[in-house]
């Protein structure tokens, strides 16, 4: 499996100061954030959203959820040595806030 690159410190400050909603996690390696809907159809209708998304560009979240609440995780398992955060996190969590 070929590796993608990981973002340096200049890129995941600029992906953080893009997306303030975003937080860092993992150490770094993942970023996620929290959504709150009036309702769970509302909430079930952007995962929904996000999914047709997430597997247009053939990188999925990892996500829980509970009546209302949605928390998604961005992070691209195979960016660096061990994992990461990657374009491909960046351009996913530009596309779901777009979503909000």
């Amino acid at each position: 499996m070929a590796h993608v690159p990981e973002l340096d410190d200049a890129e995941r400050s600029r992906l953080l100061s893009d997306h303030p909603e975003w937080e860092l996690a993992r150490e770094g390696k993942a970023i996620t954030r929290t959504f709150q809907f009036g309702d769970f159809s509302q909430a079930w209708g952007f995962m929904s959203r996000v999914a047709l998304l997430a597997d247009a560009q053939d990188h999925h979240p990892e996500w829980f959820n509970v009546y209302a609440k949605v928390e998604i995780t961005l992070t691209t398992h195979d960016a660096g040595a061990t994992g990461g955060l990657s374009r491909r996190d960046a351009k996913m969590a530009r596309a779901i806030d777009a979503l909000v």
